[in-house]
């Protein structure tokens, strides 16, 4: 019972900005979205023999004992925002033939609320005119903690057969602050055996992208508000950076750029250009503000960028960018067959007034008793005394 209170005894708080994630993807009025094999074998993580949660500052990283990553501060001021690295690992065949046949280039954005932050902000930096298509898959309340409720692995690679994408953006672990049921066990956040579970499924999850052709980077979280909550971000950083290591994947930072000149949790930030404070955090402490989002992405969207313009130069594009992507309408499901009915036989009435002559219009005929004056009567069909009309355009009976 014990392990299973384990499971969900971080509920409440991980769930406290769910609605603040809804709103960002449309705060730059961003409307068009798309909410749209075999597998290598995912390399496998060493257990070690102990099942205890590593001291509070360490964490059990492949079974052994590491330092937690303190956050680098600055001396006197609050770095702007992550570097651009450029891109240098190998172009894959699948964006040579998008650039090649003029299609943009899809990138796609996998995670939970935080991943429809990342989604937003990318999706502002990255652009259309620039020959981009940003592309959201990303789910609230979703983990690789929960596959009892979505299996993330089986649910994207359906979406993906679809709609395969080129390059692919990864930001999971807000929802995972949890254990993780497996093999009819629970294990407890971080503790070996639940690194080794978590392990195999992000594994196979990254081995699923690039089997479908594209080139992966792992998002890391910020710095949290709560320092409890904020103590597992950091080992839960820890943890996938040494993951992303060994899967050849890049791991973005996120949390440096998310504090202040003293590496403390902080709303406001200097922007990069006025040096003005600017909200960066929403009101539950740990989602992002869409400028906050895009601080700690810009790093990405710039290697992003080094490796598309690598790209178009190897297939001959140079600098040249297709064509803005078209806006995305969801199909709409098929109606089902109407039963036909045979058509109704035509009357031919004759008019008994054809070859009378009609009067002039202004001297209108008054209306016969039977036909009622009414709201929105013809004007010529009203008694004579009822043939002005309101100053609203109505006609009351």
């Amino acid at each position: 019972m014990k392990a299973v209170r384990l499971l969900f005894d971080r509920t409440a708080v991980l769930f406290l900005g769910v609605a603040a994630g809804v709103a960002i993807g449309y705060a730059f009025g961003i409307k068009q979205q798309i909410e749209v094999s075999g597998i290598a074998p995912p390399p496998q993580l060493p257990v070690a023999e102990a099942g205890a949660a590593p001291p509070p500052d360490m964490v059990m990283l492949n079974g052994k004992p590491a330092p937690l990553p303190q956050h680098p501060a600055t001396a006197g001021a609050t770095p702007p925002g992550p570097p651009v690295v450029a891109e240098t690992r190998p172009i894959q065949p699948g964006i040579l033939g998008a650039i090649a046949a003029g299609r943009p280039v899809r990138v796609g954005v996998f995670g939970d609320s935080f991943g429809d932050g990342v989604w937003t902000a990318l999706y502002n930096q990255l652009n259309r005119k620039a020959g981009y298509q940003i592309l959201k898959f990303s789910q609230q309340a979703t983990g690789f903690t929960r596959y009892r409720t979505l299996n993330l692995e089986e649910h994207d690679r359906g979406r993906l057969a679809a709609t395969p994408v080129d390059i692919a953006v990864i930001s999971f672990g807000a929802n995972d602050m949890m254990g993780v049921a497996s093999g009819g066990h629970v294990y407890a956040l971080l503790t070996p055996n639940w690194q080794a579970e978590i392990g195999r499924r992000v594994s196979s999850y990254v081995a699923m992208l690039r089997a479908q052709g594209a080139i992966v980077y792992w998002v890391g979280l910020p710095k949290m508000r709560d320092a409890a909550y904020d103590a597992d971000v950091v080992r839960m950083n820890a943890f996938y950076r040494q993951l992303m290591g060994q899967l050849g994947v890049p791991f973005i930072e996120t949390a440096p750029y998310s504090v202040d000149a003293d590496g403390q949790y902080a709303a406001y930030l200097p922007d990069p250009v006025t040096a003005r404070p600017v909200l960066m955090r929403a009101n539950d402490g740990i989602h992002m503000s869409v400028n906050g989002y895009i601080r700690i992405t810009r790093g990405l969207a710039g290697r992003i960028r080094s490796y598309v313009d690598r790209a178009r130069e190897a297939a001959g594009k140079g600098s040249e960018t297709p064509p803005p992507a078209p806006a995305f309408v969801q199909p709409e499901p098929p109606r089902p067959p109407v039963a036909s009915r045979p058509p109704k036989p035509t009357l031919k009435l004759e008019d008994p007034l054809a070859d009378e002559p009609r009067p002039a219009r202004d001297t209108p005929p008054s209306a016969p008793k039977h036909a009622p004056a009414g709201k929105g009567a013809p004007i010529d069909l009203l008694p004579p005394g009822m043939q002005s009309e309101p100053a609203d355009g109505n006609i009351s009976g």
